[in-house]
């Protein structure tokens, strides 16, 4: 069995051609293989298959590292869109788990291109002043971009510590429960540049990038009062740095009484790493 693997600001993928129905995982299969001891080693997995829309080129089907599936990726998103543009696809249509998507490649360099992809309307936000059963600070913000988040807005994120806030908040917070969500942290620069780091469900540890994560961390960002790096129109616009690449936020902010922020997209790299071949 084939696999390509593409990593999007450091979040990275094993992704496969489904679209003849012929790949069929199981969960633990999906594990195994995104296994980084005893596996390929990967944040998620996607397979490019069969569009159920006759106006779509592909249909996008995303598992976490552990199998579990169901959500959207942002950065999976720009890497499948690449990954379509390597296999020779030119309609970057698409529906994933939240919905339809649309995606276009700004330019190619090498094995990389930059993907602008929009991504869902965001309908709603709850902003939390603390989170019930939960021992660390979590005064922060909850929305639904594709994926579940929370977003707190902190202070010394370079040595913050991701993992063990993060994994609190994903696990003991009853406002989150059952499904529970990803948590992102953010601070702002004086530079105009929002600094997010995530800690991922799915994974259960911090990723480099969390695509959606992104998003829900520049429109909360904005909800707070976070100054935009820069605004085009009825737009605004937030440069992000991630662990270690650079993305862009833009969307339309709306009154919350007719939504929080429609015409949302998500602007950064994905790259193809290696073509993979497996035996399960």
């Amino acid at each position: 069995m084939k696999f390509y693997k593409y990593q999007g600001a450091g979040n990275d993928f094993l992704i496969a051609d489904n679209r003849d129905g012929s790949v069929v995982l199981s969960t633990e299969q999906i594990a195994a293989l995104c296994d980084r001891r005893y596996g390929v080693g990967a944040d998620g997995l996607m397979l490019l298959e069969k569009p159920d829309h006759e106006s779509d080129g592909f249909r996008m089907t995303y598992y976490n590292s552990d199998g579990s599936g169901g959500m959207m990726c942002g950065n999976g998103g720009r890497c499948i869109v690449a990954f379509a543009a390597d296999m020779g696809l030119t309609n970057f249509r698409f529906h994933a788990a939240d919905g339809p998507h649309v995606a276009e490649v700004l330019s190619a360099h090498g094995p990389t291109k930059t993907v602008r992809l929009q991504m869902k309307d965001v309908s709603s936000y709850e902003h939390h002043d603390s989170l019930s059963g939960v021992s660390c600070p979590s005064d922060g913000y909850f929305l639904d971009t594709g994926t579940r988040h929370f977003v707190r807005v902190v202070e010394g994120l370079d040595t913050y510590d991701v993992t063990g806030e993060g994994r609190e908040i994903r696990y003991n917070a009853p406002e989150l429960q059952p499904v529970g969500a990803n948590v992102n942290f953010i601070e702002p620069t004086d530079g105009g540049v929002l600094k997010v780091r995530t800690y991922e469900k799915g994974v259960e540890d911090e990723t480099y990038a969390c695509g959606t994560g992104i998003v829900a961390s520049c429109i909360a960002a904005y909800k707070a009062g976070i100054r935009p790096s820069g605004s085009r129109g009825h737009h605004v616009e937030y440069d992000v740095q991630a662990k270690r690449d650079s993305l862009k936020v833009s969307f339309r902010p709306l009154d919350v009484l007719c939504g929080v922020a429609e015409e949302v997209y998500l602007t950064g790299p994905a790259t193809f790493v290696a073509e993979v071949t497996v035996t399960l």
